[in-house]
This record gives structure tokens, sequence and C-alpha cells, in this order.
């Protein structure tokens, strides 16, 4: 897996330029969580989008660590997705995920070089009892992450701001992981990559906590 290499290339045969893809932000109402999203549509094949939908709690002290809560829509092509919190490969939490027979896997990774992320204590994950499915044609997570947006890399502490943009960035393989029942399999490395500024400011949801609550198994 090396985030670094490969978009340019996939892109240029697709028409998609680097840090322009055909991609749109909107607010998204989820009906079954309850959650106010912010979410970024990501085009990583042609004519085919990753959905990524962030909620964070509404307000947040300044400077403060705060959870979040992440959504992930993949189509069934997609062997594993993943997310960087820091914008970047190493030195900031990435999220990488795929469809294991009926369920969605969630993976926590960190990596200080370009090499295969390896498991990372630093954030956890809660998996919501709704919003986690995996049928004919998508696969999709619903999680609460503690860690993800304050984090230390890079010799300082980053902590992403909840009331305006952050750099994100995705990968993707349509290769599936070596041993898919298991959240520390490895994984070959990716088809393309690239990153936004995704707006937590149209994030922000004031019954956070009890929406969290409703919601974890």
């Amino acid at each position: 897996m090396r985030w670094y290499l490969g978009f340019t290339y996939v892109a240029a045969l697709m028409g998609i330029a680097p840090g322009s893809q055909a991609a749109d932000a909107a607010v998204y109402q989820d009906a079954e969580t309850g959650f106010t999203f912010s979410q970024y549509s990501v085009q990583y094949a042609l004519g085919k989008n990753l959905i990524f939908r962030i909620a964070v709690p509404s307000p947040v002290p300044a400077g403060s660590a705060y959870d979040t809560v992440l959504q992930v829509v993949a189509p069934a092509d997609v062997g594993w997705a993943g997310l960087a919190w820091g914008g970047k490969m190493t030195n900031n939490p990435l999220t990488v995920a795929w469809a294991s027979g009926n369920t969605p896997v969630i993976s926590s990774r960190y990596a200080t070089g370009h090499v295969m992320p390896s498991p990372y204590t630093g954030a956890s994950y809660g998996r919501f009892k709704t919003g986690n499915r995996v049928n004919g044609t998508h696969w999709q997570y619903t999680v609460k992450c503690s860690g993800c947006t304050t984090f230390t890399g890079d010799g300082r502490t980053t902590t992403l701001n909840p009331k305006g943009g952050n750099r994100l960035a995705f990968a993707y393989s349509s290769s599936r992981p070596s041993s898919p029942s298991s959240n520390t399999s490895s994984f070959n490395v990716h088809d393309s990559f690239n990153y936004w500024t995704h707006d937590f400011a149209t994030a922000g949801n004031t019954a956070f906590a009890s929406l969290v609550a409703r919601n974890l198994a």
C-alpha cells in the first residue's frame, strides 16, 4: 500500500485532474441514524464514486479533542477503501475498511513510512447497530471514532477544526485483503488516491452524544 503513487496516472487515463475530481460536497440528513453529515462524493474510477460522510458534535470547545461519526458507502467492486484523517498516508490515523461476507470490517491503521500501515491503538471505533450492511451493489459502514481528530505525527499534535475545512485523503483498491475476516489483514497497494478539503462546519450535531448512545450496538 503506497498512497503516494498511482492517482496521477489513473486520473490521466480517466480524464480527471488530480486534486479536482468529479466530486461534490453536501449536507446529508441520515434518517436511519438521525445524524446530520457533511458528505463528500469522490470519483475513484470512471462513473464510480465513494461516499464519505462525517458528523461531529456541536459545539466543540476550541482546541479540544472530539469524537466523530464516520459513514462510508462503497460500490461492491471496491476491495478496500481508506481514509487518512491528516490528508496523507503517513503520521496520521488511517481508517481502512472492506467487506467480508455480509459484514463490513473496520481496521485502525497508522504508517510512519510508505509501507504497509500497522494496527493503530490511538484511534478506537464503535460500530453502530444500524448503518452497516453489505449487499449485491454496495457495502456501507457507520462507526464512532475516538482518536481520529487529534493525533501526533511529524513531531507535533494536530487537532482537526470542527468549525472549518480539513484536508482529508482517500485510497482505494479493487483487490480484497488477504484475510478479509481479520481487521489486521494485509492488503495490496492502492489503485488510486486523492485528497480534498472536507467541510466540518456543516457536520455539526447538537444532539451528538444522545444520537451516539442510541445508535451504538
